[in-house]
């Protein structure tokens, strides 16, 4: 919408939060608003019997039948919608007695793995509604069951990487962090973080889930139900002294915050430099400033939308129309700053109609682990980034605001990060490598080969990149002066040399690492090359320095990208993506959002297992690939897919290869989703094959049906789960 002033703006934005709490009011149930399970306001010791008629009263075999589909698929913490008014609703998937549960089904697993020495666990949060009970509730249940939790002061909100961080450093057992990213308001998660600060794998979400099915059994056939005791809010099993930023600093500084590059940004501070952190009322500021403040450049910063606000400043909320009803309702588009829709909604037409061109704003998600760049730019410029696909909204009549996609900033970045450190003279004293996701753009493989760096390619999801990294370790640290080789996801050998440092690694949706020059060591001596989770907190750090850099050096952004191109031969510069969401996710009442979200579910498993099922035959030489351009070009007869190469298998999702261009089709394995991905040398085949390719109906063709049998489509998942596990655990 367009707004005259700020005021305007704030009224819009009040009279939204109000109809989105007045929903969640008129949705709730009275029985629900009039029994709350869990008297927080009680320090003292909590006990919760669970019987049969409790299970029945509030669904808890539904609740768990969900929470496992979930666990199962996650990419990144089991995640859902929540009652923001009535935590204990357990007819959403994540409610306060389902935490308790899932608490208390993971203290279990890990005494039964532990024994003979104290557990120790973080546990901590960013700012979305009720992190603060839930983080009492698990660290409660941790202490009744004589498990040590770490928590900040004031159980104050935190990034998500120093949380990772911290438990790495600290030989902590594992951990917990409330969140849910860039994700709508009312989402959140309890993202399980192993004993290294990496998410959980599948398996080790499984065994918490078979705790709570022997608890909920329990309750239901014992005739003195299951007893759950919370301990008092006070005790020694509770300590409130997770800190790590003078350690972060550290790592930091053996990495992307060299004495170089911290100079660099205090030099371009002391010519007028000025860059904005955007923190969408995240986490970010209290975390970034006592980091900012140890290397000095805390001034450099402008900050904007600082105060912690689970409704993000508005940032992503608007009013949409309803074709059912015909009414305009509130919608939550997330807070995800890589999406044009959402960055329409941030009010940067006045925030930044004062900043000179070149201005460079950080934007961030709430939990820290997230980057977009953007810029403030002549209005001359606007063409160029259109063509390629950049986005902008106009700033004043004479100046654009440009955000740059991951997939351009990310390039930049790694780009830069060589060269000061071919400058340092230390680029050559380690072979170089780079871990990517498989729909990230194939310029950063082509800038990777151009500047001799290995690349190795995951499935989607941090916690994917970190397991190959640890293959990594597992070699390199039990033969230092062997050559390193891992298997990638489409089953190539890539070599990595003797001794070899990351370069990079990343995702497409924002998350990045770089790590130390020096393999790091915990407390108790354990090795890393690298954290284990993104974290905009580095990246904000050699950003700051690259903006220093094309400050001092009178270059945008773009100048330096397309410089980029050019030096490094990239072919694959345009890069679309799209996001289809088959229901709305901010629907308050959770049986209409939960019917809405299985009817989506089935749209999107019908067009992932066509294409799946293309990938399997052609694996099992059912089809070839002309069989497979032929079935394809029988669905959609306006594509000429005569230039197709390949269709692979990611380990998630469905690959076609044409000859300078690729598509990816996946499903999200946790909610009722389809993203499309593409990436070519020609922008405008880029968004014509992904969008036919994307919003296919699934139908099951003719040629399809003769070629690939109904008896061999009913195995595709199985047939998949397979070789993503044989991957995963392989070489681990």
């Amino acid at each position: 919408m367009d707004f005259r002033d700020i005021t305007e703006r704030e009224k819009y934005l009040e009279a939204l939060k109000g109809e989105y709490y007045r929903t969640v009011q008129d949705v709730t149930p009275d029985w629900i608003k009039d029994s709350p399970v869990f008297d927080l306001s009680n320090e003292g010791e909590i006990e919760l019997v669970l019987t049969k008629d409790f299970v029945q009263k509030y669904g808890l075999e539904s609740w768990l039948a969900n929470y496992k589909k979930e666990a199962q698929h996650s990419t990144g913490g089991i995640r859902g919608p929540q009652n923001i008014l009535y935590p204990w609703d357990s007819r959403f998937p994540i409610n306060q007695i389902g935490v308790v549960l899932a608490t208390l089904g993971k203290s279990l697993v890990l005494r039964d793995r532990i024994s003979g020495r104290d557990i120790h666990k973080a546990v901590s949060g960013e700012v979305r509604y009720n992190t603060k009970q839930y983080v009492e509730l698990i660290s409660r249940v941790h202490a009744a069951c004589g498990i040590y939790t770490h928590q900040t002061l004031n159980n104050d909100p935190v990034a998500i990487w120093l949380a990772s961080f911290f438990i790495f450093m600290k030989d902590c057992d594992g951990g917990e962090f409330v969140t849910s990213s860039h994700a709508i308001s009312s989402k959140i998660a309890t993202k399980d973080l192993d004993d290294q600060g990496s998410q959980f794998l599948p398996e080790m979400s499984m065994a918490f889930i078979a705790k709570i099915e022997e608890i909920i059994k329990i309750a239901k056939e014992s005739p003195g139900g299951y007893r759950i005791t919370l301990a008092p809010k006070k005790n020694d099993f509770i300590i409130q002294d997770f800190e790590a930023n003078k350690l972060y600093a550290n790592y930091l500084r053996g990495g992307v915050a060299t004495k170089e590059n911290v100079e660099l940004i205090r030099t371009a501070a002391e010519q007028g430099m000025r860059l904005m952190m955007e923190t969408v009322g995240g986490s970010m500021y209290r975390t970034m400033k006592p980091l900012l403040e140890e290397f000095g450049v805390f001034e450099v910063f402008d900050w904007n939308n600082k105060e912690e606000d689970p409704f993000f400043h508005g940032v992503g909320k608007t009013r949409k129309l309803n074709p059912k009803t015909n009414q305009e309702e509130f919608f939550d588009l997330s807070c995800d700053a890589s999406l044009p829709d959402v960055e329409n909604t941030m009010f940067y037409e006045y925030f930044l109609k004062d900043k000179p061109v070149g201005y460079v704003l950080f934007i961030t998600d709430p939990d820290g682990d997230r980057l977009v760049i953007g810029q403030v730019e002549p209005i001359a410029h606007k063409q160029r980034l259109d063509n390629l696909g950049v986005h902008s909204i106009k700033v004043g009549e004479e100046k654009i605001v440009s955000f740059y996609h991951p997939t351009f900033s990310f390039l930049m970045v790694m780009d830069f990060y060589m060269k000061q450190m071919k400058k340092a003279g230390l680029w050559d004293k380690h072979p170089r490598f780079m871990v990517i996701t498989t729909p990230c753009s194939r310029a950063w493989d082509e800038w990777a080969m151009a500047n001799g760096v290995s690349i190795i390619t995951t499935p989607v999801g941090f916690k994917e990149i970190a397991t190959a990294i640890k293959k990594i370790e597992k070699k390199l640290f039990l033969n230092p002066s062997e050559a390193v080789t891992i298997t990638d996801i489409w089953g190539k050998d890539i070599g990595l040399g003797v001794d070899p440092r990351l370069a990079f690694a990343g995702e497409e949706s924002g998350g990045m690492i770089i790590g130390p020059e020096e393999i790091i060591k915990s407390e108790k001596g354990r090795r890393a090359l690298v954290m284990r989770e993104k974290s905009a907190g580095e990246a904000s750090m050699i950003t700051a320095a690259l903006a220093a850099h094309l400050f001092l050096e009178k270059k945008s952004m773009l100048q330096y990208l397309e410089e980029v191109f050019r030096e490094s031969n990239i072919v694959h510069r345009y890069y679309e993506r799209v996001d289809i969401t088959y229901y709305n996710e901010s629907e308050p009442n959770p049986e209409q959002l939960l019917k809405a979200k299985t009817e989506g579910e089935v749209k999107r498993d019908k067009i992932d297992l066509y294409y799946l099922g293309i990938v399997m035959a052609l694996r099992e030489s059912l089809v070839n690939i002309d069989d497979a351009r032929k079935i394809l070009n029988e669905a959609i007869p306006q594509l000429d897919f005569s230039d197709m190469e390949d269709v692979c298998f990611t380990g998630d999702a469905t690959y076609f290869k044409f000859k300078n261009m690729f598509v990816q089709v996946r499903k999200s394995g946790t909610d009722a989703k389809l993203r499309g991905y593409s990436n070519g040398d020609d922008r405008s085949k880029c968004l014509k094959y992904l969008d036919a390719l994307v919003h296919y109906s699934g139908e099951i063709t003719p040629l399809y049906g003769s070629k690939i049998p109904a008896t061999f489509r009913e195995t595709i998942y199985d047939k998949t789960k397979m070789i993503y596990e044989n991957y995963l655990y392989s070489g681990l």
